[in-house]
Order: structure tokens, then sequence, then C-alpha cells
């Protein structure tokens, strides 16, 4: 038996290069049929807005959001405004995904912990962004502070959510493993504990990024005079469909590049826990 397992292995091996290749080759074609949805709803969006369903002040062309492109940059504007926001997203983001980490891993990990913080917890992450607005305003004033303190409480749930949860139920045969090896404290969390649950703290950190996004329009709704949030309020009030749209789609390509560059960061995190 151990002979032909020996014999095997080489056909195994053979098999695995040759479908490498072709698992490489159907990435590209998986990549392109990302493009078809945002394909399809351009070309509705031309339909709409040329076909007569909408006025003009409704739903502008895309080519006249084009032009709004160009007239911002023209003005000096818009790399204004993508970088400020830019800059409060990290910002926001590096300090609550930190406190999510520290805290997420202090309740995930010791049971008394998660008895006294896990309700208060629970019950602060219902709160809507926008009713974290005044206190804000009253306690930080109307700089940048508040904002970009909106911006990191968005932040802080869903990592502190999936690392505590993932490092609550680590497989407890592993940690025994660990401690049988003689690990105990940081030696066992960084070196068992946090690569078993690598996975779900990437996903929590991508998604914590994406709510810092979201939460990013409401910071930007304290005495802002820059800013996609800015942008989009103000051209809201001022009628400007055209910038309206293009803040929109402004905060949606950057939030996925954004969580593209994350993933790519966090990769080898993952892969190398699996």
């Amino acid at each position: 038996m151990t002979g032909q397992a020996v014999e095997r292995a080489p056909a195994r091996a053979a098999g695995d290069e040759e479908r490498a290749p072709a698992a490489r080759r159907l990435r590209p074609g998986r990549r392109a049929a990302g493009l078809v949805v945002p394909l399809a709803l351009l070309a509705a969006w031309q339909l709409a807005s040329g076909g007569g369903l909408f006025t003009p002040a409704q739903l502008p062309s895309p080519s006249a959001v084009l032009a709004a492109v160009a007239e911002l940059i023209r003005r000096g504007e818009l790399w204004q405004h993508v970088a400020i926001s830019g800059q409060r997203v990290l910002l926001g983001f590096a300090a609550g995904a930190a406190a999510g980490l520290a805290l997420g891993a202090a309740v995930g990990l010791y049971g008394p912990v998660r008895a006294l913080l896990a309700p208060s917890v629970a019950a602060l992450r219902a709160v809507p962004s926008l009713a974290w607005v005044p206190l804000l305003v009253l306690w930080l004033g109307i700089a940048e502070a508040p904002k970009i303190v909106l911006v990191a409480i968005g932040a802080f749930f869903p990592v502190y959510t999936t690392v505590s949860t993932a490092l609550a139920h680590v497989d407890p045969h592993l940690v025994e493993a660990g401690r049988a090896y003689g690990l105990r404290g940081v030696g066992l969390l960084t070196r068992v504990q946090l690569p078993y649950a690598a996975p779900a703290v990437v996903a929590g950190l991508r998604l914590g990024l994406a709510q810092g996004w979201l939460f990013l329009v409401a910071a930007e709704l304290i005495a802002s005079s820059m800013g996609l949030g800015f942008l989009l309020i103000d051209s809201q009030n001022t009628g400007r469909t055209d910038i309206l749209l293009l803040s929109i789609l402004l905060l949606a390509l950057l939030g996925k590049a954004a969580d593209g560059l994350l993933g790519l960061v966090a990769g080898p995190l993952t892969r190398r826990s699996g």
C-alpha cells in the first residue's frame, strides 16, 4: 500500500500542476465578469437619461457627469475633496480598528471581560451614526476631531464584533496543543489564536473600512467646507444633480479601491493561517 501511495504521489502532483495554469486562466475571466453589472448599469443610466424617463435635473446623463468632473478639476477642487475625505477615513479607520482589535481580543479571550463589557458594546452598536453628531460637536467642537472620531466609531464596531467572536470560538484543541508546547499569554495569542482567527479578523477590518466610508458622509455634515460628503450635501442644496451623482460614484470607487488595497496587504495573513 505504501509503495502504491508513493507511486500515485507524482501523478497527483503532475495533475495539480496541470490544473494550476487552468485556474490561473480562469481568473481574468472572473475579473471581467465583475464588469458586467457596472456596464449594464451604465447602459441603463444612459437609456434612462436620454429616453425621456427623467429630466436632466433628475438624472443627468453620464456625459454631464463627466463634464462636472472636468469642471471640478478645472477649478482645482476635485483632488482637494478626495484628499481630505481620504485623510479622514484613513485616520478614523486606524484609530477605530486599533480600538476594535484591542477590545475585541479582550472580550473574545476572557470570559469575565465578556460578561462585563459585551452587553454595553452591543447596545452602543445600535446607535445610528447621526445620533453621535450633536454629542461629538458638544465635546470636540467643529474642527477635524469630531469628524475623525465619528469615522473611528463606524470602523470600531465591525472590527470589534468579528474579532471578539472569532477569538471566542478558536478550536479548544488547538489551544490545548499550544499550551502543551509551553505557550502562554501573548505567545499563545500570536502563535495559535490569532493565526486561527486571521480570516475573520481580516474580514472584520474590511467591514470596518467600508463602515468608515459610510460614516464619512455623516462626519462631513459637521461644519465642513471640503470633502466628498460636503460635496454631496452642497450639490443637493444647489440643485447640481450631476455633482451629486459624481460624489456618489467617487465614494463607491474610493471605497472599492481602499478595500482592494487592504485585501492585498492582508492577503498574506489569511494565506499563512491556512
